[in-house]
């Protein structure tokens, strides 16, 4: 089933009617969405949920027919995270429209898979609103924001785990998504993960390989060296079953990488002042909801620098080949 248009604007007047300060966005300053997804180390798990979401066949090839990601990889990780965390810090305005935009851009992207791959035959027809293909992309991320954040300030109560994935329930409405189409809980999304990660439905073709393969592909020289440690986390990261379909090695040298990391990690991030290790998008929503604007200084300055480090790694010459 795909969600129509109606599907999504029912969705959408179910969140508006459950958020009590719209200034505040979905769900606001003390929240653990706020708390977790503030962290810039989250971009550590970004490859993990690229990959994750590309060993879904439909996304696969709708991502390989569909999107710019060959031509303009640093446009489309702008696009991408501007609506992102527009959904996640935004007011609640800004969401509902992000919500409106991502769905728009999706009706427009449908086809057919041109491979016989896991649970899928060649001419199997893909839409890019289908509800278990929304629902696979969306758990990627809740799934791989919660390992990174617990690989690197240890791992969270019950509690505060359960509260966490509740609130990601909030943004599944942005995509038309309701309580019928999700786990109920934190302990049936793991089912979920678990059971997803084990069946056909997750299959890594050759639209997923190939996409995968250029996701770490070095532009430049200078970027040989971070894409090299970064496709090292990214294997630690990932599930072992899906590995070596992505050609992401994790032998003894990989080993040694990803533990000498991860034991950095754990030892200097939490440490870093707040003010330095956190996302833009959250320091703006802080000023906003204090009544003190809605751009803060240092966030903007830092914003304003990303196209360049970027150019700098050669993500740029890449989008002009």
């Amino acid at each position: 089933m795909t969600v129509s248009r109606e599907d999504l604007a029912a969705a959408l007047d179910e969140l508006a009617a459950s958020v009590v300060r719209p200034e505040h966005g979905l769900t606001g300053p003390g929240s653990w969405s706020w708390r977790i997804d503030r962290e810039s180390v989250l971009f550590l798990g970004g490859g993990r949920a690229a990959l994750l979401q590309l060993a879904h066949p439909f996304v696969a090839h709708a991502v390989d027919q569909h999107s710019a990601t060959r031509s303009d990889p640093l446009g489309r990780f702008q696009r991408t995270f501007d609506n992102v965390y527009a959904m996640v810090f935004g007011e609640l305005g800004q969401a509902l429209r992000s919500a409106r935009r991502v769905h728009a851009i999706h009706t427009r992207i449908h086809g057919t898979i041109d491979e016989d791959v896991g649970a899928f035959r060649r001419g199997d027809r893909y839409d890019a609103n289908d509800e278990g293909g929304l629902l696979w992309v969306h758990a990627t991320l809740i799934d791989s924001a919660l390992l990174v954040y617990e690989s690197v300030f240890g791992p969270l109560r019950p509690v505060e785990r359960e509260a966490y994935y509740q609130e990601t329930k909030r943004f599944a409405l942005l995509f038309g998504l309701r309580d019928r189409h999700v786990p109920r809980d934190s302990r049936a999304f793991d089912d979920y993960m678990r059971d997803m990660l084990a069946s056909d439905t997750i299959a890594v073709g050759r639209p997923a390989r190939e996409l995968g393969e250029f996701l770490f592909q070095a532009p430049s020289r200078a970027a040989q060296p971070p894409l090299r440690w970064l496709k090292s986390m990214t294997a630690g990261l990932m599930p072992e079953r899906l590995r070596a379909p992505f050609g992401l090695r994790f032998e003894s040298a990989e080993r040694r990488v990803f533990r000498a990391s991860m034991a950095s990690l754990r030892r200097v991030y939490p440490r870093i002042p707040e003010r330095l290790r956190v996302v833009p998008a959250y320091s703006h929503a802080l000023r906003r909801v204090s009544g003190r604007g809605d751009t803060d200084p240092i966030a903007r300055f830092v914003e304003a620098r990303l196209p360049v480090l970027a150019s700098v790694a050669g993500f740029t010459r890449r989008a002009e080949r």
